[in-house]
C-alpha cells in the first residue's frame, strides 16, 4: 500500500472514507462512554433513521471498529460496543469536533455569503434546513 493520499491504496485515503461518512464519527462518538443498543443510539443520536442506524453500524462491524453483541432472552438483546481499533478514531473524531467549535461560524458566514451571492432571496427562503441556502430564521 502507498503513503500518496492521492492514490486509491493509500491508507490515508482509507481513513478519509471511514470519516467522511457523517453517521460514522457520530456513531462512534456515541458509542465512546460504552456499550448501547440500537433504539439507544437512535434516541442519543438526532435525525438518524432505523435503517441508516443499522447500515452504519454494520459498516463499522465489517471494519472493525464496532463489536456486536447479541443477548439471549425473551426479547433478544443486541448491543454494540467500540472494538479497540474503534476507541484509536475518537481522539480524530475529537479533534476534528474541536475544529467545528472554533471555526463553525466561519465556515456557516462563508456558505451565507456564497448563497447570498448566488442566488435570489426567494430561492433563500424557500431552502429547506439542510439547503445550503436555508435562511437563519427556520
Amino acid at each position: 500500500m502507498t503513503t500518496n493520499a492521492f492514490l486509491a491504496d493509500c491508507r490515508a485515503r482509507l481513513a478519509f472514507d471511514l470519516l467522511s461518512n457523517t453517521w460514522n464519527a457520530v456513531v462512534l462518538w456515541a458509542l465512546r462512554d460504552g456499550p448501547r443498543r440500537p433504539v439507544e443510539l437512535r434516541e442519543q443520536i438526532g435525525g438518524i433513521s432505523s435503517k441508516v442506524l443499522t447500515e452504519t453500524l454494520r459498516r463499522l462491524q465489517s471494519n472493525g471498529l464496532v463489536d456486536r453483541q447479541a443477548h439471549p432472552g425473551v426479547p433478544p438483546r443486541v448491543e454494540y460496543r467500540l472494538t479497540a481499533l474503534g476507541r484509536t478514531l475518537l481522539a480524530p473524531i475529537d479533534a476534528v469536533g474541536a475544529w467545528a467549535f472554533e471555526h463553525g461560524d466561519e465556515v456557516m458566514a462563508a456558505q451565507e455569503a456564497e448563497c447570498n451571492a448566488t442566488h435570489s432571496p426567494s430561492e433563500r427562503v424557500q431552502a429547506s434546513p439542510t439547503d445550503e441556502c436555508a435562511s437563519e430564521g427556520e
